[in-house]
């Protein structure tokens, strides 16, 4: 039986198990649209921005593992998902953008909304595809969730022309992908497992070092084993947050910029760092010319490329992290002897333990909201964030207990991620409570995502913390810029009329006794809704390392 290309293009996202698609309909993107609207096959939520339907799909993603899929029109359309897109790259999410183009024949003739998206986002894809012949169609649409899925995932983007959209042809479903040049490797050396071991089991100050490849190689059971069987302390970034319990005795929580001074301080003294799925961003490391100089590293990652980009690596290990864990838990046969290193741990927390001033019960601190929001979860929520302030209290302030329940913009630093992001988190997850700790500034960059809400019943919990700032900015003003606040303050609508406009729940908070029994009541409404949390206006996040300085040097105390 012949299908048009839209046809064709509906039928492929179904069979590769495709749930939802987040989108929004325009001219070059109209014949795939028509097909939309007797399909059956998925969900399809119409966004109110492109790149709303990006974070959609990412957020999506990270709260589920599969690949998370967004549709828009050519020109305007597909350059308003480059953010998302970008965001995607930057923290290896498996995502699938297809863009409408303008017919074949007009390519490159300036067309109207015409833009040249595979050349804009070449940079920021894993592989992008200019669907020229229909009969290519079915293969580009198998290989291009392929390659967003395995090895380092990452999104990949398919220009899908409008005559390519209406012509017709046979369908044929390939069965199996294979690609001569694109073959990921999944098993570690044996010989490169074998010396990792021996350096575990001989080394006297060992820390874990965990990121994001933790989660996306669903790998957390195996850290949790290889932390015991050796007793090292762990410290995982922000992409590695929920890979490792928040509570366990081994845990230093987060390390870096905004990490906890003591697991900053441990990897700086220790003798071997077992980097797992971690990229040693900037973030992390501070100065990289000392850097944990008394360290050998052993970094195990699917992307070569990462391997000894920024650090010197000692034992380098090719391979996807859980089936290496596998590997070297089998390897190792007992645990190195560690009881003065642990020691010395332990008294860097007690030295150096997270604390914020209560400034009393007018006065609502920032952190005390994020422990609240945990409280009232239980902590079973998914937390979404957007950018800023707010993030790293999230980050820190919040015990993660399970893997894809933290889900922030890491890499790229989305401003407006957020909001879109839960209510992708909310779709995958529909059974969990998804809140979306946001800033009064960055909830405004997507703020019209209230409608996607309303509009399909998307039950999501924002908690805006208000300090009338752009409040990561001011706080590097007030540090290093002799507090000139250039354009940090930022007026703010009123939220809860605004949620109230589109249909939502609205709550102002200004005084601390308020705060728990807002959360409450907003869990048990059935609604999305907006709390609105007037909060300290200038408290800052602490510990805080200078950028370009050592990790070690730390601005720490109290806000």
């Amino acid at each position: 039986m012949k299908m048009s290309g839209s046809q064709i293009l509906l039928e492929c996202l179904k069979r590769e198990g495709v749930e939802v698609v987040f989108g929004y309909p325009g001219g070059q993107i109209l014949p795939t649209f028509d097909a939309l609207y007797d399909f059956k096959g998925f969900k399809f939520i119409l966004t109110r921005h492109e790149q709303g339907a990006a974070h959609a799909a990412d957020g999506y993603a990270r709260a589920t593992g599969k690949v998370g899929v967004c549709l828009a029109t050519s020109g305007p359309g597909a350059t308003n998902l480059v953010t998302g897109i970008a965001n995607a790259f930057m923290d290896s999410i498996p995502m699938v953008a297809i863009t409408g183009q303008v017919p074949t024949a007009l390519i490159g003739n300036d067309a109207f909304q015409e833009a040249d998206i595979t050349g804009i986002t070449r940079p920021i894809t894993k592989h992008n595809y200019l669907v020229k012949d229909i009969k290519d169609l079915a293969a580009i649409v198998r290989e291009a969730f392929y390659i967003a899925s395995t090895g380092r995932p990452g999104p990949v983007l398919i220009d899908l022309p409008k005559d390519v959209q209406v012509a017709q042809t046979e369908f044929i479903w390939p069965e199996e992908t294979k690609l001569r040049s694109y073959n990921p490797i999944y098993s570690g050396h044996p010989g490169q497992i074998k010396r990792a071991a021996k350096l575990i089991t001989e080394a006297k100050k060992p820390i874990i070092y965990a990121g994001g490849g933790v989660i996306t190689s669903g790998a957390s059971l195996e850290l949790l084993e290889l932390a015991e069987k050796t007793g090292c302390p762990v410290t995982w970034t922000l992409m590695g947050i929920g890979g490792f319990p928040s509570k366990h005795k081994q845990s230093l929580g987060m390390l870096g910029m905004h990490g906890t001074a003591y697991a900053n301080h441990s990897i700086m003294d220790a003798d071997l760092i077992i980097a797992l799925g971690a990229r040693f961003d900037d973030r992390v490391t501070g100065r990289l010319d000392v850097f944990a100089p008394d360290a050998k590293v052993i970094h195990v990652d699917i992307d070569p490329s990462s391997i000894s980009k920024n650090v010197h690596v000692d034992v380098p290990i090719v391979g996807d992290l859980r089936q290496v864990l596998v590997e070297l838990l089998r390897e190792i046969k007992h645990g190195p002897s560690i009881e003065e290193w642990l020691k010395h741990v332990e008294a860097l927390k007690k030295k150096y333990p997270m604390g914020y001033k209560d400034k009393g019960k007018d006065k609502i601190p920032p952190q005390y909201v994020i422990q609240q929001i945990e409280e009232v979860t239980r902590g079973e929520a998914i937390i979404c964030t957007e950018v800023g302030q707010h993030q790293m209290w999230a980050a820190q302030w919040y015990n993660y207990s399970k893997p894809r329940t933290f889900i922030s913009s890491g890499g790229l630093g989305t401003m407006g991620f957020g909001f879109p992001a839960s209510i992708g988190a909310k779709l995958g997850r529909p059974e969990k409570i998804v809140f979306n700790v946001a800033g009064d500034g960055s909830i405004q960059m997507n703020i019209q995502e209230l409608g996607t809400c309303v509009a399909n019943k998307i039950n999501v919990k924002v908690a805006i913390l208000n300090n009338g700032y752009l409040g990561m900015v001011r706080q590097w003003q007030e540090l290093f810029y002799r507090r000139r606040y250039s354009y940090t303050p930022i007026s703010s609508p009123d939220f809860v009329k605004l949620a109230e406009s589109y249909g939502a729940t609205g709550i102002c908070v200004t005084k601390k006794e308020e705060v728990k029994p807002a959360l409450e009541r907003a869990i048990k409404t059935d609604n999305t809704v907006f709390i609105d949390f007037h909060v300290e206006e200038e408290e800052n996040v602490y510990p805080m390392v200078p950028a370009g300085e050592a990790i070690n040097n730390i601005i720490g105390g109290l806000a």
